[in-house]
């Protein structure tokens, strides 16, 4: 018997703004990208609110030849949805496929590698001198003029 197949489900909560669903599938895409060696099988899921809901990528996961589905919540910190609603979706999808065996890992949380991102996040609007094109005329800007922008001391 060879090694067994691992599939990677990353979930998210769901979003009824489909771009924000769409992230999701975009993040899958591109961790399915860098580490195409050691997980051939990837797929995005929603928690709610949008398709590929957790049951939808179990199924597609073992459709592509997964014995082992490994899920890994795209969520911060370990709330209700990381101690109750991932995995009990998760028991729910797996029923339907009994020669598989599933294993939801920690949540993101407190790591190095978040607190570079946070760094990198704030750097961007110093180094674009607090007016990106991303913020321009929006109410993240701050700027004169913007929507919910302060005009001066209250």
């Amino acid at each position: 018997m060879g090694p067994l197949e691992i599939g990677l489900i990353i979930v998210d909560h769901g979003s009824t703004r489909a771009e924000s669903n769409r992230l999701l599938e975009e993040v899958a895409a591109a961790f399915a990208r860098r580490f195409a060696e050691r997980y051939q099988i990837v797929e995005p899921a929603h928690m709610e609110l949008g398709e590929p809901s957790i049951a939808t990528a179990y199924g597609r996961c073992v459709q592509r030849g997964a014995q082992r589905v490994v899920v890994v919540p795209f969520f911060l910190g370990p709330g209700k949805h990381w101690t109750q609603d991932i995995p009990r979706l998760t028991a729910e999808a797996a029923r339907q496929f009994p020669h598989t065996r599933y294993h939801v890992t920690p949540t993101l949380g407190i790591d190095d590698l978040i607190l570079d991102l946070l760094e990198k996040r704030a750097s961007g609007c110093l180094e674009n001198g607090f007016l990106c094109s991303q913020c321009e005329d929006t109410p993240r800007s701050g700027e004169a003029g913007s929507i919910g922008a302060t005009t001066g001391p209250h």
